[in-house]
């Protein structure tokens, strides 16, 4: 796998956003698992505290999904990783009142992913922190959001 150079800038904004056919916003993410798949990396929710998994925009440079999948791990928990297996799409299950311009309805395309290394400093350390937690710890933490729970119970992760 070849080596990228990665920014300290976190990328903000919906300029270059891919969407798909039904102008669904298309965000790509991971599962990121310890080497032995007995813990996962979560991070802190940067607008509504709380815990999930990073997940972002896909945006129109990247060739792939997992690209934009390991942008948004490094960008949002510091880490390096390599793509172990694609988890597949996942629709919004968010009911229609919930949905804003904010948070427009989205589609979610998950990859399972090995930790290779944690970095001490990452564009967004200043408003998440990360943290290792087992299946359960997980799945608790993702009770309200279904896309992200999902995306756990198609990984690996031990149970």
């Amino acid at each position: 796998m070849m080596t990228q150079t990665r920014s300290m800038e976190a990328r903000t904004g919906r300029i270059n956003q891919r969407y798909g056919s039904k102008g669904e916003r298309l965000v790509a993410g991971v599962v990121p698992l310890s080497a032995d798949k007995t813990k996962v990396l979560m991070i802190q929710s940067a607008g509504r505290g709380g815990w999930v998994l990073p997940k972002g925009g896909w945006e129109t440079d990247e060739p792939s999904a997992s690209q934009a999948a390991c942008r948004e791990a490094w960008e949002e928990a510091g880490v390096s990783c390599t793509v172990t297996k694609d988890l597949g799409l996942i629709p919004d299950m968010r009911p229609s009142t919930t949905l804003t311009s904010i948070a427009p309805k989205a589609s979610y395309q998950f990859f399972e992913v090995t930790v290779d290394r944690e970095e001490d400093q990452w564009p967004e350390m200043h408003k998440r922190t990360r943290q290792w937690v087992s299946y359960a710890q997980a799945a608790a933490a993702l009770a309200s959001r279904p896309e992200l729970l999902e995306a756990l119970n198609r990984s690996s992760l031990k149970r």
